[in-house]
């Protein structure tokens, strides 16, 4: 039996770079609507003061493979202990054989195949012409977020906003420094997302943050930050208005804002537009007119992160990365 790799945050960042994971998403998707997986499955358990998941999903390319990460999820951790919110690890495995391949942290992971899936879906959502951009929540994954949609929507301009105003400040200054465009902290998020034809929610939010006049026609709104059934960004009435994009239907019935907009009666699931899957394949139509306005319902999913934990896993072999412990031993 095989050694099983241990990789840490740092080696991980160095192995994924958002360009390939993005590809490599967008493969994952593909593989879901030709059938070529295993899974998804999610299960939860929420505590007191936040709440652990586990997904996973097994994908086949050349090589068969499984992943499961078990993340925490602690909103004020930072706050309180100045730790981070979230915390995790996957386990990559053979998919033909079971044995462990992988043991890596999550985070960056995590960050990187969500931000993928939304500059997928951007590239073939968005309107060609959208240079605008709106982040609501300036951590991690806003970062990430803001990075992908850069990549396949060049922008001329961005807005930030978060609850912490300071925390917009920076994160405005960083990421203005880094993609050279202006990046501004929104003082006034309604006249932001009037400005822009792309959106971005990635809070922890449990109450709505978007409502539907707040969003002009054409705009993208990838939802990311509802992944729990308490969490909520997205106003059911603007869910109810927009064509709807979930990354799988059955996981965003129950834990994204669409299991929102259900749930107040304005929507019922044959009212989505498509799944990603379905869309990446050709199989459904994506953008049809400039005015539409596309949520995409980002819950978030096992085969994403396989496809990518595969990808790190390949990489830091040929680089000869990480380090091995015989768990057998």
């Amino acid at each position: 039996m095989s050694p099983t790799l241990l990789l840490t945050r740092s080696e991980v960042e160095r192995l994924l770079p958002l360009g390939d994971c993005v590809t490599a998403v967008e493969q994952a998707f593909r593989a879901l609507a030709a059938g070529r997986v295993l899974g998804p499955v999610v299960a939860g358990l929420h505590t007191g003061a936040g709440g652990f998941h586990l997904k996973a999903a097994g994908l086949r390319h050349e090589r068969a493979y499984f992943a499961a990460k078990l993340n925490a999820n602690f909103p004020e951790n930072r706050g309180r202990h100045g730790v981070p919110t979230i915390q995790g690890v996957i386990v990559l495995c053979d998919g033909e054989q079971g044995q462990p391949l992988g043991v890596f942290d999550s985070i960056a992971i995590t960050a990187l195949r969500t931000a993928a899936a939304t500059a997928v879906a951007a590239r073939l959502l968005a309107r060609a012409d959208a240079e605008t951009a709106t982040i609501l929540g300036c951590g991690v994954q806003g970062r990430a977020q803001l990075r992908a949609i850069h990549l396949v929507r060049p922008l001329s301009r961005a807005f930030a906003s978060d609850r912490d105003p300071a925390r917009a400040e920076r994160f405005a200054e960083e990421m203005q420094h880094e993609l050279g465009i202006p990046v501004t902290a929104a003082s006034d998020l309604a006249a932001a997302l009037r400005a822009s034809l792309l959106c971005v929610t990635c809070t922890t939010s449990t109450v709505p943050l978007l409502q539907r006049d707040d969003i002009m026609p054409g705009t993208f709104i990838a939802a990311v930050g509802a992944d729990s059934e308490q969490k909520v960004e997205v106003h059911p009435a603007l869910m109810a208005a927009s064509r709807v994009v979930p990354d799988l239907l059955e996981q965003a019935l129950k834990i994204g804002d669409l299991h929102h907009a259900v749930a107040s009666g304005l929507m019922t699931p044959s009212a989505v537009h498509a799944e990603l899957a379905l869309i990446v394949a050709g199989v459904r139509p994506g953008r049809s007119r400039e005015d539409e306005v596309f949520v995409f319902d980002s819950t978030g999913t096992a085969l994403q992160d396989v496809a990518a934990a595969a990808l790190v896993y390949e990489r830091a072999l040929s680089a000869g990365a990480g380090r091995t412990i015989e768990f057998a031993a």
